[in-house]
């Protein structure tokens, strides 16, 4: 058992002193508000839950910059994937592994204590199955026991090129599966994890132009009770391809003919119209929201505050990685929306109500839902998982309660993370991971290489 007591931190009540926690194999047993400190070792700062990370693709963390030069005309998200195309197409398996370390170790130091690996990339560069299909599956669960990082590996089912049946393009063929490989994968994902403490294998139909509504079918029925992800109108070309094969909105056709649910995190959805808005509300589905990433690739901006106003449920995810950043996320959906409203503490449900507060509590309980895990609260049943601020930095030392997030989300960001949890175990202090050096120097080996 490992005994700690916590200065300040914020429970499912409220703001708490001297919170004495005790965990077992990695999970909360108790909690005891004003405790003694007496053979506790004492965390000083303010704790928070930590916070899941619902979506990403840790491999492009390294390619974050080298699609920021404007090419002849109409640079988009389609112009993007062609920069990335290209940027996979050398990476080997020990490459996947030391970008995803290095991008799980950020993570941590940015705020996020568990994240949902959207898993895509799973073939050699020639676009044949590695010897064991789930290669690059246990390379990803080998980023995360280095790392620390809480896991749901999500692989991703990836058939086709684009809506009734194109052919896959030539940069896809490192992703590219049919129903009885795809099996074969996820069974081979599940042994990957196998070792890892509260490991979660979801599955993730890419998108509705990478699989047919047969496969999607087939996909679905392998789920269990487990996560379902899927990318889904993200782009104002998806929704007119998906209008033109099916007469249907991508979120409209999803919901007549998938079973959405709890179960699912529909990733993006960008672009919505009214009654999108309230169906995938009232799915219980969670919206995985991006909005770093869908900024950097000109995506769009989520329907926020209908959704919300909806009852929506929603998390944050770090995507492309081209910053990772856990307070960046949860402000960027603020300030689109008040770019979108022209308005201030839009997000925020009611008078005085704290905006950072009321974004770190949703996010927290929409991205537990979506990774399949007991995480996101300090409480007991749920796993150790905490991200300590900084009491004394100069933004958070004179003020106390909601106000230490609304600074921590709004002015100081990561700069204010001194100590993580996961698990009940230190893996970042004084702000940095406990093993940096080893994971960065690999790292800048990896990207000497395939950068030449």
């Amino acid at each position: 058992m490992r005994r700690l007591i916590l200065d300040h931190a914020l429970l499912p009540e409220g703001w708490a002193k001297n919170v004495g926690i005790d965990i077992e194999s990695g999970t909360i047993t108790v909690v005891h508000p004003n405790a003694s400190a007496e053979g506790r070792e004492r965390i000083t700062g303010i704790a928070l839950p930590g916070l899941p990370n619902l979506h990403s693709h840790t491999f492009q963390r390294g390619m974050a910059g080298l699609a920021e030069t404007r090419g002849p005309e109409g640079d988009s998200f389609w112009t993007w994937r062609q920069v990335m195309y290209r940027f996979l197409g050398s990476l080997t398996p020990d490459d996947v592994e030391a970008i995803a370390a290095f991008a799980m170790m950020e993570m941590l130091e940015g705020g996020f204590t568990a994240l949902a690996e959207f898993h895509y990339l799973h073939h050699d560069v020639n676009g044949r199955p590695h010897a064991d299909i789930a290669e690059l599956s246990h390379r990803i669960a080998a980023a995360s026991r280095e790392t620390s990082m809480g896991l749901t590996l999500l692989p991703v089912f990836y058939a086709q090129g684009g809506f009734g049946g194109t052919a896959p393009a030539e940069g896809q063929r490192r992703f590219i599966n049919d129903v009885e490989t795809y099996a074969r994968l996820l069974e081979g994902a599940r042994k990957a994890v196998a070792g890892l403490e509260d490991a979660v294998v979801g599955i993730a139909p890419h998108s509705l132009r990478a699989v047919t509504p047969e496969s999607l079918r087939d996909v679905v029925a392998m789920a269990g009770e487990g996560p379902i992800h899927v990318h889904i109108a993200e782009q104002v070309k998806e929704v007119e391809d998906c209008l033109a094969w099916s007469g249907q909105r991508p979120v409209a056709w999803l919901l007549d003919h998938a079973p959405v649910d709890k179960r699912w995190c529909l990733i993006h959805a960008t672009h919505l119209d009214a009654q999108e808005v309230k169906n995938i509300a009232n799915s219980g589905a969670v919206a995985g929201l991006c909005p770093i990433t869908e900024a950097n690739l000109g995506d769009g901006i989520f329907e926020g505050v209908d959704y919300l106003g909806a009852g929506g449920c929603f998390g944050v995810g770090s995507d492309s990685n081209i910053e990772i950043s856990a307070p960046g996320e949860l402000k960027l959906f603020e300030y689109s929306q008040r770019l979108k409203h022209r308005a201030r503490n839009v997000l925020a449900e009611r008078e005085g109500q704290s905006t950072g507060r009321s974004l770190y509590d949703k996010a927290l309980s929409g991205g537990a839902q979506a990774l399949g895990r007991r995480i996101g609260a300090i409480a007991a049943g749920y796993r150790a998982d905490l991200v300590v601020l900084d009491a004394a930095h100069p933004d958070l030392s004179a003020v106390s309660g909601d106000r230490w997030i609304d600074s921590y989300v709004f002015v100081t960001g990561t700069a204010a993370i001194d100590t993580v949890f996961v698990a009940g175990k230190p893996v970042v202090r004084s702000g940095r991971h406990l093993h940096r050096e080893a994971i960065r120097t690999r790292y800048e080996r990896a990207l000497a290489r395939i950068l030449v």
